[in-house]
């Protein structure tokens, strides 16, 4: 298991320098990530400087609360696939699903799927699974499926909490065996990573990347 692989490697803080994103991506070609996550404003800093590596560009859209429009949204979308984005990782209505709105939800997922889709690229849906009930969390795992997303994700890593086995081996179940699955919020170490891939994880959202390639070493 090449466990680089399942890493984005990532940097979504508001005060994010240029200095800071250049390390970011010189770190992930240097460990072979599977992609850096910033925020849409540095997508195209990131994809100029990972243009001959293989590492993917990965952005947020409606980040962090998930409460912008659906059109708000796919018009984010748009302009970072022009910019390069390879990977979108879009938060959920979280209001809507608790209002059991899951006709909108579900629409919204659709819209950026499609919009990702069109331009041949990954749709990963943050959940925020420390604001939801299990119900919730079995609820918009399936309309993310349905919808075609990608990947389901557990968290922004900005709310209450983060990713949990527990709630990785929930979403595994959910979505079966095909889905992405990422864990995103306080993986940190080697140990932690190991047991989130185990319980059904193909995916590492995480600042600690060379922590935890530092760990399995």
């Amino acid at each position: 298991m090449e466990v680089s692989k399942y890493i984005d490697h990532t940097l979504l803080k508001a005060d994010s320098t240029k200095v800071q994103i250049e390390q970011l991506c010189q770190e992930a070609s240097e460990y072979g990530f599977k992609s850096v996550c910033v925020n849409p404003y540095w997508v195209s800093t990131a994809n100029e400087l990972l243009k001959d590596t293989d590492v993917l560009v990965c952005t947020v859209i409606g980040f962090p609360l998930g409460a912008s429009t659906k059109e708000a949204k796919v018009f984010e979308a748009e302009d970072a696939l022009a910019k390069g984005a390879d990977e979108l990782d879009m938060v959920i209505n979280i209001g809507a699903l608790k209002d059991k709105n899951d006709e909108y939800v579900k629409n919204e997922i659709k819209a950026l799927a499609d919009t990702a889709h069109k331009a041949e690229k990954i749709l990963k849906v943050i959940i925020e699974t420390s604001l939801l009930t299990e119900e919730e969390k079995v609820r918009v795992s399936h309309l993310s499926l349905e919808a075609g997303a990608d990947f389901v994700k557990t968290s922004t890593g900005f709310s209450t909490g983060g990713a949990t086995v527990t709630d990785v081996a929930l979403m595994r179940k959910t979505v079966g065996p095909d889905m992405g699955v990422k864990a995103s919020g306080g993986v940190k170490s080697a140990e932690t990573a190991q047991q989130m891939i185990e319980a059904g994880a193909t995916r590492l959202g995480t600042s600690s990347g060379i922590e935890i390639m530092s760990g399995i070493k």
